[in-house]
């Protein structure tokens, strides 16, 4: 067993379906400046998850990022994944510890200070926060608005966690998330959409540590 690269450096997120070019897109987000990626399939069987899941462990392990899979602990162990990521309906985050041991990540997600408090009180890695726009990737999910965001990354690290900020993420938004107090963001479909998801990787990552940069020399 591997154990999972840290992630309290990381601070760009793409979490991506599968997709025909799979592999080759994710090592052009990555040579662009994403430093997480998240496997999220909700159409494939078992099997062919767990093929996709093995192809994308192996480029980002090449690439030394750390790769986790949406949803299912069971998974991220048999592909020896980094971790797992985990909604607010899927196996609690104590079974998938037990399931990917203490050495593996695992995320989950939040949308609401009651599922925070709970969040940093459970054996987790990192939380995401949001969204803070309405998505569809998330059809019927209201929207957080940046206030949670703030708080959510502020709770984290008081805890020494890192926390994520989803929805919406691009060039236009993430300065006003920063502003808001987000330190690192999850991206969909600024890059999943892209014709040049390595040059659209690069920009976003340049947009965030600007954003960051400023706020350091601001305070």
């Amino acid at each position: 067993m591997t154990v999972a690269p840290d992630i309290a450096r990381a601070r760009l997120y793409l979490c991506t379906p599968d997709r025909d070019d799979l592999t080759s897109f994710v090592a052009a987000c990555i040579r662009g400046g994403v430093d997480v990626v998240q496997l999220r399939e909700k159409s494939l069987d078992d099997r062919s998850l767990v093929g996709r899941a093995r192809l994308l462990r192996h480029v980002c392990t090449d690439e030394g990022v750390p790769f986790v899979v949406n949803d299912r602990p069971d998974v991220a162990l048999e592909v020896d994944a980094d971790g797992v990521h985990l909604g607010q309906d899927d196996v609690p985050v104590s079974l998938a510890r037990r399931i990917v041991g203490p050495e593996k990540l695992v995320g989950l997600s939040t949308h609401a200070p009651h599922e925070l408090d709970t969040a940093l009180a459970e054996p987790v890695s990192y939380i995401s926060a949001g969204p803070v726009v309405p998505t569809p990737t998330k059809p019927g999910r209201p929207a957080t608005g940046l206030d949670y965001a703030a708080r959510a990354t502020e709770h984290a690290r008081r805890r020494g966690l890192p926390c994520f900020v989803t929805g919406g993420a691009s060039p236009e938004t993430v300065p006003a998330m920063v502003a808001a107090g987000a330190r690192r963001v999850v991206v969909v479909r600024y890059l999943t959409e892209s014709d040049d998801p390595e040059t659209a990787a690069r920009h976003l990552a340049r947009v965030l540590d600007d954003a960051l940069e400023r706020l350091t020399v601001e305070s």
